[in-house]
């Protein structure tokens, strides 16, 4: 198998999940179906484009590297004529997560690194107010999945995050994956980001089991003289 992974940061990212019209709340970690539309977007694929669906098959996990904070925004919208509705958005703000993507077929991630670097059509981080800080840092990996990239992969933070952390040697992060790639993992849960269609007219989505587990990453901003004198204090 080989692996694509995609550090995504940008002063803020939303990763809608299921809500009402007056509040849209956000998954804490970008879902499958946010990041298969953004390939879907990069390879100029349109909303109503049916091969959509085949990059259901990547194989999918996600490492969260900074953990952001929660920022609501609110909008008055006119959802028919003469009638407006205040409705509230979450974003994540300052977050970082390295996306990872994995297949057999080595053409089709070749395919999705050229796309993801030339993209057809404009990217966002979940929504359109949420473009990427700046080009997408990308990676390849060979003869590796997904979760075994974001375990060995070095701590992906910005430096004043890891700064911030500087008593700490090392940073829990958390990978949250398709199930069957931690096949021994202690906690599954179903969530709703299969896509079935994007279609503005008929947007649909089915479910996908996940598993999650916790990992420890070195911190290159680590002092130990400082953390010896906290613990001689």
């Amino acid at each position: 198998m080989k692996t694509l992974t995609i550090k995504l940061t940008a002063p803020l990212q939303a990763y809608g999940n299921e809500a009402s019209f007056e509040r849209r709340t956000s998954w804490p970690a970008p879902s499958k179906s946010a990041v298969v539309g953004m390939i879907a977007a990069a390879l100029g694929m349109r909303r109503e484009d049916e091969r959509i669906k085949s990059l259901n098959d990547l194989a999918y996990a996600v490492r969260v590297d900074q953990i952001g904070k929660t920022m609501t925004e609110f909008q008055t919208v006119e959802w028919k004529p003469g009638t407006r509705k205040l409705t509230y958005r979450d974003h994540y703000q300052d977050a970082v997560y390295v996306a990872a993507v994995g297949s057999e077929d080595e053409e089709l991630i070749g395919k999705i690194e050229y796309a993801l670097k030339h993209p057809r059509f404009q990217l966002y981080l979940g929504r359109r107010a949420c473009p990427p800080a700046g080009v997408l840092r990308i990676e390849s990996f060979a003869d590796t999945d997904p979760v075994k990239v974001l375990e060995n992969m070095p701590w992906q933070a910005e430096k004043w995050y890891q700064n911030k952390q500087k008593r700490k040697a090392e940073f829990t992060a958390e990978i949250i994956a398709d199930a069957n790639l931690l096949p021994d993992a202690a906690f599954t849960q179903t969530v709703k980001d299969r896509v079935e269609s994007f279609d503005p007219q008929g947007r649909c989505f089915g479910f996908r089991l996940t598993a999650k587990e916790r990992i420890n990453l070195k911190n290159p901003c680590y002092e130990q003289k400082s953390q010896d004198i906290m613990d001689y204090l």
